[in-house]
């Protein structure tokens, strides 16, 4: 057996699903490697499909919902979608290379790569020994997915079931275990312990705001309402991702008050996630699973229109997250939870109830055991 994992780099949530899968294959010393799928599309190709994602989605939110739609619309009539055939355009190289590398299990945590495995099997038929599997990443059954072809579909919780059949997929097919997270999250160190490796004080709430790995959202509105509201104790983490303007904004607004910290880039989210008393975030599919399964009080910020919105919407609906209409309202409903160990302990616990903490794992050991099936 040797598995190839294949992602791309259009949100840092899908990298993260895939490094959580082979974390898992590495632990039983399974051969396995993770690409990024566009490395087989040309370097123009690539650099302009992840430029108009972070366009669409950073600064033209409005172009990103109505794609959104359309994709739904298009899905529905069981048309190939230009995504289809675009990702097509390296399906032959992607298949050298594989053949070439001798995998025989395919897991694909993005819809691009899906598109191309798709077509390559669908040109070499002859190929039954290649097992496929998809993992999805959000708390819905994105646009596209139905145009794939994969041997099973690794989903985000057993209620999208049929969301899924409804789109075309076979329910033997579909396996709930739910979004794979590393095992960072699922045994973070303990609060006193990680607040010491991150040189945090000990006194008063610890706030975490995450906007995803390049920057999404206006969050300065946030972080003006909670300024206004905390102690001076209290103290704020800003994860600003790879937004430089975003950072650079915020450290001259604040350069003056201590309690506002910006960071730049990190691996050691699990840490900060351990160390906080609270999240604020927006509704990715990724992030939040990773903060459910660490187990701290969420707040979902405004979601990038389409996947995020289901993705809020399953969090508030099982009563795992919490969400307003401004920010300030989200503000004042954050720190009144803060403000009730019980609730806060409470939507930790049905965190845990609701969300697999072991879907990585579980995903591993499916995948196992069809290969041992195969033999």
């Amino acid at each position: 057996m040797k598995v190839l994992i294949l992602s791309t780099g259009t949100g840092e949530g899908h990298n993260s699903a895939g490094k959580a899968v082979l974390e898992q294959f590495q632990k039983r010393r399974i051969p396995c490697e993770m690409k990024d799928a566009l490395d087989f599309a040309s370097q123009k190709a690539a650099s302009y499909g992840k430029r108009i994602y972070v366009w669409s989605t950073v600064k033209a939110t409005g172009v990103f919902k109505g794609a959104y739609k359309a994709g739904r619309a298009i899905t529905s009539a069981r048309r190939k979608s230009p995504v289809y055939f675009a990702n097509a355009l390296y399906a032959e190289k992607l298949y050298h290379y594989i053949v070439d590398n001798g995998y025989d299990t395919i897991v694909m945590p993005h819809l691009f790569p899906a598109e191309a495995v798709t077509y390559m099997l669908r040109k070499h038929e002859c190929r039954p020994d290649i097992r496929t599997y998809f993992v999805g990443t959000d708390y819905t059954c994105i646009p596209f997915t139905e145009e794939t072809e994969a041997d099973y579909y690794f989903i985000a919780h057993e209620e999208l079931m049929e969301e899924y059949v409804g789109k075309g997929i076979a329910r033997e097919k579909l396996i709930p275990t739910g979004i794979p997270v590393s095992d960072r999250f699922r045994f973070p160190p303990a609060r006193e312990e990680a607040r010491r490796a991150l040189g945090m004080e000990n006194e008063g709430y610890c706030i975490l705001i995450m906007t995803g790995s390049m920057g999404y959202g206006k969050i300065e509105n946030l972080v003006r309402a909670l300024v206004q509201r905390m102690d001076a104790r209290d103290s704020v983490y800003i994860m600003g991702g790879s937004n430089e303007k975003l950072k650079a904004r915020l450290r001259e607004a604040y350069q003056q008050d201590s309690r506002i910290r910006i960071l730049d880039y990190t691996h050691r989210t699990a840490e900060y996630l351990a160390a906080s008393d609270l999240l604020f975030t927006k509704p990715g599919g990724l992030t939040s699973t990773e903060a459910a399964v660490a187990g701290i009080p969420l707040a979902h910020t405004r979601p990038i229109p389409g996947c995020e919105d289901c993705n809020q919407a399953f969090y508030n609906g099982h009563g795992i997250s919490i969400s307003a209409g401004s920010e300030e309202q989200l503000v004042e409903q954050a720190l009144e939870l803060l403000r009730r160990p019980e609730d806060c302990r409470q939507m930790i616990e049905k965190q845990h109830q609701v969300i697999n903490q072991r879907a990585a794992e579980d995903i591993c050991e499916f995948i196992l055991a069809q290969d041992a099936e195969k033999q």
